[in-house]
């Protein structure tokens, strides 16, 4: 796996003292991930944050290796990140990717739909203006691994959105999760009682 493209980072974790692997979402390779020398040292950490919009350089020896990645920032999510509700919103639909696509598999209209998501989490003025594109993700996200659904009826009232967010929570849970869902739907959850409050 040897190509250069822009990329949604999606997720890290440690790998010895200051690399890490990151796993990152582009639109012709899918899910992919890589080994990032220095990853969590002080010129990288900035790159490394979920949601951003990075360019990325993989490279491996064979298919079977790890590829070396090098990342670099296009557009950063860091300001978002220190707003509860937008900070929220972005990692759930970060882990809820991580969590559930394939490795290597391309899907680009979640890739396209994805980058929509994260664009509306941090320019809309409120949840208002983007809890329609969560939903619609969640859902595009469930059909696209097989799960059918009719696509939700979107309106524009606010309740409306919330009550098609909460009832996606179940199916997502079930089929996505089966057995491992306590700890990624936590987030969702947070992000849910966020959103309630703002409903009531």
């Amino acid at each position: 796996m040897n190509f250069r493209s822009p990329a949604i980072f999606i997720a890290s974790r440690p790998h010895g003292e200051t690399a890490a692997i990151a796993r990152l979402l582009t639109e012709q390779h899918g899910l992919v991930a890589g080994y990032v020398a220095g990853g969590r040292g002080r010129q990288l950490r900035p790159v490394m944050i979920p949601g951003n919009c990075v360019d990325v350089e993989l490279r491996s020896k064979s298919e079977s290796q790890l590829p070396f990645a090098r990342i670099e920032l296009l557009e950063s999510r860091a300001p978002w990140m220190t707003e509860p509700l937008p900070a929220a919103a972005i990692q759930w639909a970060c882990a809820l990717t991580v969590s559930t696509l394939p490795e290597r598999s391309p899907y680009p209209t979640l890739y396209s739909a994805l980058g929509a998501l994260l664009t509306a989490i941090c320019h809309a003025p409120s949840a208002r203006g983007w809890l329609a594109a969560m939903v619609a993700y969640e859902a595009m996200l469930l059909r696209e691994l097989g799960y059918g659904g009719a696509k939700p009826d979107m309106a524009s009232d606010f309740a409306a959105q919330f009550e098609a967010f909460r009832q996606l929570h179940r199916p997502i849970r079930d089929y996505l999760f089966a057995d491992n869902a306590r700890d990624v739907m936590a987030a969702r959850t947070a992000l849910g009682e966020r959103l309630a409050r703002m409903n009531d």
